[in-house]
């Protein structure tokens, strides 16, 4: 796998994103989902995604947090030379723990938020602030499959031009099982042997092409 960029810089990365996200919302009062919007709005996500130096260890977390909120940097920028973590906020550990799936991925800030909102990522500080990171990753995995991977029962009702409901009434099996299977709420693999038959039927192909890989 290729990650985003040399993992000697991941944790001055890690580091300086938690850094950036506690300073912008615990020091200058920025709703989380607001400052974040902002932060994927700057050339700073993609420089930062990308491996750039600069972004990466070249500015502190403070820093960059006034890179996203310019307009709140007073005359005197040492002022905020004060700002220091005593402890680790939700905030922080949700950029020092979305700084390693990013570098882990090597997918942009933005592609990650279409999976994993940036409100839902902090959700998850308990208990998984206390876990080993890759706890974290199996998670936001676990958000990408549902979200960006339709399963192999819905591919095929859409490659046939059917409805869920249309579906229903031809195979006979209850629309809200094939919602469940569809959503992954039941696992098809599980199914009873003729509900998988009335399904591959009604959709004109293989029964096995309806079972999800690796459930």
């Amino acid at each position: 796998m290729i990650h985003a960029y040399a993992e000697n810089y991941l944790s001055h990365a890690r580091n300086n994103l938690g850094r950036m996200l506690d300073v912008g919302v615990n020091h200058l009062h920025c709703p989380l989902k607001e400052f974040y919007q902002r932060f994927l709005a700057t050339s700073l996500s993609l420089r930062f995604a990308t491996g750039e130096p600069n972004a990466l260890v070249g500015h502190s977390g403070i820093e960059l947090a006034f890179e996203v909120l310019p307009e709140t940097l007073l005359n005197d920028p040492a002022s905020h030379r004060h700002m220091l973590l005593v402890e680790h906020s939700p905030e922080y550990w949700t950029g020092w723990a979305l700084a390693y799936y990013q570098w882990l991925r090597n997918w942009s800030f933005q592609e990650i938020d279409g999976f994993a909102p940036i409100e839902r990522v902090r959700e998850l500080y308990h208990p998984y602030h206390e876990m080993d990171i890759m706890h974290f990753v199996e998670v936001l995995d676990g958000w990408y499959h549902a979200k960006c991977h339709a399963s192999r029962l819905k591919s095929a009702r859409i490659a046939s031009h059917l409805s869920q409901s249309q579906l229903a009434t031809i195979s006979g099996v209850p629309l809200r099982t094939i919602q469940q299977y569809e959503q992954r709420q039941k696992h098809i693999n599980a199914a009873r042997a003729d509900a998988v038959l009335a399904l591959a039927k009604a959709l004109h192909c293989d029964p096995s092409q309806l079972l999800e890989p690796n459930a």
